[in-house]
């Protein structure tokens, strides 16, 4: 049990930060130099690390380098949208091997399940895999996966995608384990591992785009709530609080249908600005000046109103915002909706935009399914999960893990 308490220690610590030589580990893991040349032995006979060349030092001799094997899993992380879907496929250490898109059917009866099973088929193949190489695959979609039936909820621009056991379904065709998740969700997982929200406990995420939606993290923890619906803020019942009229009733009406992009082309226009989507619109209007802060405080308003009832009932460290929207809209938008937000709660809670990179969607998924078969394959797991294999310059600092059992060496 000691044996494999320090071998997960050190495959954990060689995921986190890359090749690493048997002295780096002995200090790491807190091993003395015969019991961590032994867990090394011990990891490459059973195939989990492999020797990765040498490092040259300034004296003595050339230290061998040792990585974990990336050849032992491999997954796939899949961001599914109206307009497509985009895969990667990556190995146990987060390298990703191949980027693949396709558009798959949306409609109503179509065969999705066998679309999407080609669809990855040819991904695996761009990466020299084959589905059955695949230990686990997360979907991140629009919508909510209710866990009690399978079924996609809330995604109607999908159709063709809900009324069945999805998770089901494609577990069976691909025949492999298969995580469902929303796409809101995946990012905000990916900022709780790796981006702004990184230390931070408690926060709410706004998905501002053509569509929106929310994520809520306590704790560390992600909450998807009974049904999969936490966070669906999009359906929240506000008043109108922007200025300009664009025949929205006062009495209410849902959050989603006053900062949707089509919401916003039409708050835009009456403020006299013509836009075809709601980003674009944001962008003129953060160009403009003055000449568009008129519609950017209503907007800011109407954002407002919404995260406040969230805040309210959460009172979390931080707001983040993310989609077109606000990436546009930047720090000038994130401004206007946290002086808008203050004016309506007590909390002073800070508002912010997210800082992952590329398509935060597919990347929370990836993040998602490494932490999957890690646990599957090493028994690793951590509160906010692993972070996907980094390369380490040799000059950068080594955390160290907490001290464990050695037979080699006295207490």
């Amino acid at each position: 049990m000691l044996r494999e308490i320090n071998d997960r220690a050190a495959l954990d610590i060689l995921l986190r930060e890359g090749p690493l030589t048997r002295a780096d580990l002995e200090e790491l893991v807190g091993l003395s130099k015969p019991a961590t040349a032994q867990l090394l032995a011990r990891l490459e006979r059973d195939g989990m690390v492999v020797r990765d060349g040498v490092r040259n030092g300034a004296r003595g001799p050339r230290a061998q380098l040792w990585r974990v094997a990336g050849s032992v899993a491999h997954v796939a992380a899949v961001d599914l949208t109206p307009h497509g879907a985009e895969f990667v496929i990556a190995d146990i250490t987060g390298r990703e091997l191949a980027e693949h898109r396709a558009h798959l059917p949306i409609a109503a009866g179509s065969d999705v399940v066998g679309a999407f099973t080609a669809a990855l088929t040819d991904a695996a193949a761009v990466a020299g895999r084959t589905l059955a190489d695949l230990r686990h695959v997360v979907v991140g979609t629009p919508g909510a996966l209710d866990p009690r039936t399978g079924r996609l909820e809330s995604a109607p621009h999908l159709p063709g995608w809900c009324g069945f056991d999805l998770r089901g379904r494609l577990r069976d065709a691909l025949g492999t384990p298969v995580t469902v998740e929303n796409d809101v969700n995946l990012v905000a997982l990916q900022e709780l591992a790796a981006a702004e929200a990184t230390g931070v406990r408690d926060f709410v995420l706004v998905w501002l785009d053509e569509g929106v939606g929310g994520a809520v993290v306590l704790d560390g923890r992600l909450r998807r709530g009974a049904s999969g619906a936490g966070g669906e803020v999009d359906w929240l019942r506000v008043p109108d609080p922007a200025a300009a009229d664009t025949g929205i009733g006062r009495s209410g009406t849902r959050w989603g249908d006053l900062v949707d992009s089509p919401a916003i082309v039409a708050l835009a226009t009456a403020h006299g600005m013509s836009a075809d989507t709601g980003w674009a619109a944001v962008g003129a209007a953060v160009e403009a000046g003055e000449g568009g802060q008129g519609f950017l405080t209503d907007l800011a308003r109407r954002i407002a109103v919404g995260v406040a009832g969230v805040v309210s009932v959460v009172d979390p460290e931080l707001v983040l915002l993310c989609g077109e929207v606000t990436k546009v809209g930047g720090t000038v938008l994130a401004d206007l909706v946290a002086g808008e937000l203050h004016r309506l709660v007590v909390p002073r809670t800070p508002v912010g935009l997210t800082t992952v990179p590329g398509n935060a969607v597919r990347a929370g998924a990836l993040h998602s399914a490494l932490a999957t078969a890690r646990v599957d394959v090493f028994g690793l797991a951590s509160p906010a999960g692993p972070v996907p294999y980094r390369s380490r310059s040799v000059d950068a600092p080594l955390g160290r893990a907490h001290a464990l059992h050695d037979p080699h060496r006295t207490p």
